[in-house]
């Protein structure tokens, strides 16, 4: 009960974090509106890889040793590269003053959407024990 109340409380307010940073900068018609919007989605994006990547992990208990160096070989194979363009190709390019904002915004967007889908996945787990 406790975990589902800390879980929700930081929902909330990861959610109101977004809405308002994003909010404050459409009605100030800040430059940087886009590129929170663009970073809120990667965040979103990387809280469901994170989600993913877990899950997999667990179920990689109990197979062979030629599967788990198959799946962390394609993991690192794909994530080392996509991470090295991230950081060298998008943030080192980006305007220093735009940096901290966008980084916020997709930290939150990460938070977010983990907390989020620990919560359907919670009601959809009530459903179904209830039906």
């Amino acid at each position: 009960m406790i975990q589902t109340k800390k879980s929700n409380t930081i929902m909330m307010i990861t959610f109101l974090i977004a809405v308002g940073m994003i909010a404050k900068a459409f009605i100030l018609n800040e430059d940087v509106k886009v590129f929170l919007l663009i970073f809120f989605a990667v965040g979103t994006g990387l809280g469901l890889l994170r989600l993913f990547v877990n899950s997999s992990i667990k179920k990689m208990k109990g197979k062979i040793r030629k599967t788990k160096v198959l799946f962390f070989s394609v993991l690192l194979g794909l994530g080392l590269p996509f991470q090295s363009w991230f950081r060298n190709d998008v943030l080192l390019s980006m305007n220093p003053s735009y940096l901290t904002s966008s980084l916020i915004i997709m930290v939150v967007g990460v938070l977010f959407m983990t907390t989020f889908f620990g919560y359907i996945t919670k009601k959809i787990n009530v459903k179904s024990v209830s039906e």
